[in-house]
């Protein structure tokens, strides 16, 4: 076969197909997801770091360099897994960082609240 011809058919798999398909050609377990391990989302294998984390990141502007740097135990085939991810499951990603988003809100919340009862800030210097 012709790299032409497996461009061509690789081009006309699912998202998740092809993310199945870097998988194979990387070589490494991919993304899973394990019950109880970070609530049991996406997290690249044989860590906790989850999917939502890695994208978030990307569209906070940070490059795959930048992520690397950060995580130096992660290499690039991992965050081709990531993204690859993140495009067959787009929907799933994007709600788990919107309930993470919502979680550090309310934690914000919270804690002016506390910080206001204890008396370390009053209304006036908080809003």
């Amino acid at each position: 076969m012709k790299t032409q011809e497996l461009t061509a058919q690789i081009m006309a798999l699912t998202p998740a197909e092809k993310m199945q398909v870097i998988q194979i050609l990387t070589q490494t377990e991919g993304i899973t997801k394990t019950p109880g391990v970070c609530g049991g989302d996406a997290c690249i294998a044989h860590t906790r770091i989850p999917v939502w984390s890695l994208v978030s990141d990307r569209l906070l502007g940070m490059t795959d360099a930048e992520i690397l740097a950060a995580f130096p135990h992660l290499t690039a085939a991992d965050l081709i897994n990531v993204w690859a991810y993140f495009e067959a499951y787009t929907e799933e990603i994007e709600t788990a960082i919107k309930e993470q988003e919502e979680a550090i809100r309310l934690y914000l919340y919270l804690f002016i609240i506390y910080l206001s009862l204890i008396g370390c800030y009053s209304k006036n210097d908080i809003f």
